[in-house]
């Protein structure tokens, strides 16, 4: 294998071999490894900040608010790398809205999405001042107008739309079609905006759409905005005012020679519609998520056994599928190297974890020369892993590692079998 160059890495820069290590940035993750087990979590901060660059660039001189969609990582320290740069955040529970006031970030810049808010939760939010509620239902809306006059406030109010347009994308991360569960269907719409002026606790704030996840191609997000437009010029002749529009997220990034736009780029055309049509100078939001994290991670695991097969090798690793959920739960591809690579052509390789499930795999027919006790390294694993995770078979949760240059921060210790069922009780 070639180490003197990371072009066999997708998406980043800032991880890369400098001979004959894997580095994320200026730190070995061979060291990493040996200083805090695997599995274990390492984020290049310099990879995050340079993605959200990306946005900024794309909205300069625009009334825009960039809104981290935190389920793809929420870890505090993550959080806290997006907020000190001036993101705000799009939240979906409760629970996310506590991380990001633990985390420093402003209640006024939170967007909160979903299709299942509580009464609690929405009080929670209304408690603390949130900037906006995406609202994805009439039922929610009169739940909410009633939440927010027991209070005495009056609850800022988005309607997500769902305009029908296929991202092309895997089903279970495809949002915007009519068979989804999110979002009000784009004909009932003029009617939902009607009803959410009517109610006493609301008061209409903005529209709200997203299409899906990891979307390469730009024409769909050009076919929503047309809808979405379409939708607001509606909206407003009837009196409603919109006063922030909303594109949502679900810009891919390169797992296996994928090809999305860059954020610049893919916004340059979509201002460009917006100018076209009279809304350039609208506040706008949108809420990224998965391509600004996603490359910015990798999983660090060691190689336990090489087990030859009839049909099949495996390479069974200490990183599993409730470290890594993505594989066992939509076929997804991660690329996975040695961080110490050896010379030579190797085996293929199914890469397989502990778990006892068959689904419980990393990545599949991969040709690896490796030993036991090798690092790999799992890549584009900075979204949807950790926040996905679990203790499935009383596996505690990985350690993470966030590094800034030539330091590494341990931004969460490994749980122990004892964290996991610290608050069980026997009867």
């Amino acid at each position: 294998m070639n180490t003197s160059t990371n072009a066999n890495l997708p998406g980043q820069p800032h991880i890369a071999y400098l001979g004959d290590q894997l580095h994320v940035e200026g730190v070995a993750l061979s060291q990493l490894a040996r200083e805090h087990g695997t599995p274990l979590f390492v984020y290049s901060k310099a990879a995050m900040l340079s993605a959200l660059a990306a946005y900024q660039r794309g909205f300069a001189g625009r009334q825009a608010q960039i809104c981290y969609a935190m389920k793809a990582n929420s870890s505090l320290a993550i959080l806290q790398v997006f907020a000190e740069a001036g993101c705000g955040f799009d939240i979906v529970s409760g629970g996310e809205l506590a991380r990001v006031l633990a985390a420093g970030g402003d209640p006024a810049k939170v967007i909160f999405s979903g299709v299942g808010k509580t009464r609690h939760e929405m009080k929670q939010a209304l408690q603390v001042g949130i900037g906006c509620f995406n609202v994805e239902s009439e039922a929610e809306l009169d739940v909410l107008s009633a939440v927010a006059v027991s209070m005495g406030k009056h609850a800022p109010v988005s309607l997500r739309v769902n305009p029908n347009v296929d991202p092309k994308t895997h089903p279970y991360i495809s949002t915007g079609l009519k068979g989804n569960k999110f979002g009000v269907a784009h004909e009932e719409a003029l009617r939902a905006y009607r009803h959410a002026a009517s109610l006493p606790g609301l008061k209409v704030v903005g529209i709200d759409c997203h299409i899906g996840s990891q979307i390469t191609d730009s024409t769909p997000y050009l076919d929503a905005m047309d809808r979405v437009l379409d939708l607001v010029a509606e909206v407003e002749s009837a009196g409603i005012p919109i006063h922030h529009i909303d594109f949502g997220g679900g810009l891919g990034i390169n797992y296996n020679g994928d090809t999305p736009p860059q954020a610049d780029a893919l916004w340059a055309q979509l201002l460009a519609k917006l100018d076209a049509r009279g809304y350039g100078q609208r506040q706008l939001m949108i809420e990224p998520g998965r391509s600004l994290v996603g490359n910015a991670g990798v999983c660090l695991t060691e190689v336990l056994y090489l087990k030859p097969g009839e049909q099949k090798n495996f390479c069974i690793v200490d990183a599993a599928m409730n470290d890594l959920p993505r594989p066992a739960m939509y076929q997804a591809f991660h690329q996975i190297v040695p961080v110490t690579p050896r010379s030579g052509d190797g085996v293929v390789f199914d890469v397989v974890g502990p778990v006892c499930e068959s689904g419980d795999w990393i990545g599949r027919d991969r040709q690896m020369l490796v030993l036991a006790g090798d690092v790999l390294a799992v890549l584009s694993a900075g979204a949807y892993c950790m926040s996905m995770a679990s203790n499935y078979n009383t596996r505690g949760r990985a350690a993470e590692i966030l590094v800034d240059g030539t330091k590494a921060h341990l931004i969460r210790q490994r749980e122990s079998a004892f964290d996991t069922f610290a608050l069980e009780q026997l009867v």
